[in-house]
């Protein structure tokens, strides 16, 4: 029976690697983000972190707090039916519930934890968005207060620490899905 782990954690923590990881096994890939880059291009408007938020926050407020989930139910069912699924980005408890009331115990949940210095050290670096201390600690303060990021986090099945080097973060990675593949 296929399975579905879904990746949680702070922004920077090291998601897209751990997803790049999972994709090099074969596992199929759905990116929860891409529901509001989407929106971004639909609307016309830039990808920058303030207009990311406003239309993260706006489809929550429009759809509900699970809206992410509900979105992708679709997506994830068809590519279940492929092989395993890693999902990048399941960020609200109310996500959490739709995706365990909808696939039980075929969901598991694994939170990347980083140090928030060697986090926001990480997102200043990054090509793609880059953000400023403050801007990463506003972004933590608002997925946490109004996007309920906490809970899945707090629920994880399991944590994978990425505070070291990349090899050594991909090695922990490669090691978790050897063992979710033998489960």
């Amino acid at each position: 029976m296929n399975r579905i782990i879904a990746l949680v954690g702070m922004c920077g923590s090291g998601k897209s690697v751990c997803c790049e990881v999972f994709q090099k096994r074969g596992w199929e890939f759905v990116y929860f983000g891409g529901v509001t880059m989407a929106e971004l291009e639909r609307l016309g408007l830039e990808k920058n972190e303030q207009n990311e938020r406003t239309v993260r926050e706006g489809l929550r407020r429009e759809f509900g707090p699970a809206a992410f989930a509900i979105k992708l139910l679709p997506v994830i069912r068809e590519k279940l039916t492929h092989g395993n699924v890693c999902l990048d980005g399941l960020y609200s408890w109310s996500e959490y519930k739709v995706l365990r009331e909808e696939f039980g115990d075929r969901l598991s949940v694994a939170a990347i934890v980083t140090p928030k210095k060697k986090r926001y050290e990480r997102i200043g670096q990054r090509k793609l968005r880059p953000l400023t201390p403050e801007q990463a600690e506003s972004r933590d303060i608002a997925e946490i207060e109004t996007m309920e990021k906490g809970g899945p986090i707090a629920i994880a099945d399991e944590f994978l620490l990425n505070d070291g080097d990349l090899d050594e973060f991909i090695a922990r990675t490669n090691q978790m899905i050897t063992e979710a593949e033998n489960e």
